[in-house]
């Protein structure tokens, strides 16, 4: 609402017609409408062949994970790792990216090598992202080589402390890195400087599946070993919003194929909680799995969320389920009392109900909640909120 208390209204952009001699020639050729090959051409589908891939997509259109950067030098150290029988620690962010992500590899890992362990660090003990009570965990439980997932683009300080103990790290992100790339024994980000990989949009998750799926390559495990992860990298892409393109739209269309007829079983008691019935959709992911998951890192730790998604004992995944579906309705009810409270906050103060910008502050506030809530604020009042 503005200052004299009228309810404002969004203002929509509109993306411009693609060039008409391109949208034209592209109908002919689908024998499609005008409209349609608009929608297409706006959306940088401008030949038949790019029309083909983006209505019906397909595993042979996914890149070789060999082509980012650092991936050689990866594949290797954990190779190394195996066969010297190091133990390695999985560690991911307490999001769904990073828990999807640590289910993956710590998953895959443990297909082809027992030695390994995972962490998710605790959201109000440990804060985002690499800690130093996590590396300390990794050093005295002899560690010798952790995989980041979803973090550590930017953990310059932390790798180093992990190198100093005689740990080696190699980061799998998506996120932009910052002014110096960590000295981590290798990094793999499509986003960092001098990587040439096609794709540049993977979610966290995606950038673990690159990693196995390098591996597989290297260690001539059958890609069909592989696909049974594509539910994982599904619900990450969903969840993380990243955009659905490209190589998202393959590694989606398959994981959602994957999610309707065989997820695994974690995954399968979530859907049972949510009680849905029908042809699961994206959507579904994104509004009623995604938010699921996310409850376990925002209430109490994301560790349950991956001990969930590893399990293949179906009473054991049935018992975490209903565990995660309660943390998830104390979350939305935590949720509606916070939003109250701050907009009635924001009501009773002329100065707040009248600023450009909005700042509120409750010791007592939930720390995994009040993002939710600042983006329900958002959409209220149309300005920055903190």
């Amino acid at each position: 609402m503005d200052k004299r208390g009228r309810i404002m209204e969004k203002k929509w952009i509109l993306k411009e017609s693609g060039d008409s001699a391109v949208v034209k020639q592209l109908a002919a050729k689908l024998e499609v409408s005008d409209s349609l090959a608009n929608l297409m051409v706006q959306r940088d589908i401008t030949t038949p062949g790019e029309a083909q891939a983006f209505f019906h997509p397909s595993l042979d259109c996914l890149h070789d994970p060999f082509l980012m950067k650092g991936m050689n030098i990866a594949v290797e150290r954990l190779s190394s790792a195996v066969k010297k029988n190091e133990k390695v620690l999985v560690y991911g962010d307490y999001d769904v990216d990073g828990i999807t992500a640590v289910a993956l590899v710590y998953s895959f890992l443990k297909e082809q090598y027992s030695n390994v362990e995972y962490y998710i660090p605790d959201r109000y003990k440990e804060g985002y992202g690499v800690s130093f009570r996590g590396l300390d965990y990794a050093f005295e439980n002899n560690c010798r080589l952790i995989i980041t997932l979803d973090c550590g683009i930017k953990a310059t300080e932390k790798v180093l402390y992990a190198k100093n103990k005689g740990i080696d790290v190699i980061i799998c992100d998506h996120h932009y890195p910052g002014d110096e790339i960590p000295m981590a024994h290798a990094v793999l980000d499509p986003k960092q400087p001098g990587c040439s990989y096609p794709y540049k949009e993977l979610s966290g998750c995606g950038v673990g599946f690159k990693l196995i799926h390098a591996y597989a390559k290297i260690h001539a495990i059958p890609f069909t070993e592989i696909i049974q992860y594509l539910d994982l990298v599904a619900v990450s892409i969903a969840s993380d919003i990243v955009p659905i393109t490209g190589e998202n739209r393959v590694l989606a269309y398959y994981g959602l194929k994957q999610l309707n007829e065989s997820p695994r079983t974690g995954l399968r008691e979530i859907i049972r909680e949510a009680e849905i019935i029908r042809t699961l959709t994206i959507e579904d992911v994104v509004f009623r799995i995604g938010p699921r998951i996310n409850a376990a890192g925002r209430m109490d730790t994301g560790g349950r969320a991956v001990e969930l998604l590893i399990s293949s004992d179906p009473k054991l995944a049935y018992g975490i389920s209903k565990e995660i579906d309660n943390y998830n309705i104390e979350r939305r009810n935590v949720d509606r009392l916070i939003t109250t409270e701050a907009m009635r906050m924001i009501s009773d103060d002329k100065r707040t109900s009248n600023s450009k910008t909005t700042v509120l502050f409750n010791p007592s506030w939930k720390k995994g909640v009040i993002g939710i809530v600042a983006s329900r604020l958002i959409e209220t009042y149309y300005r920055p909120t903190v």
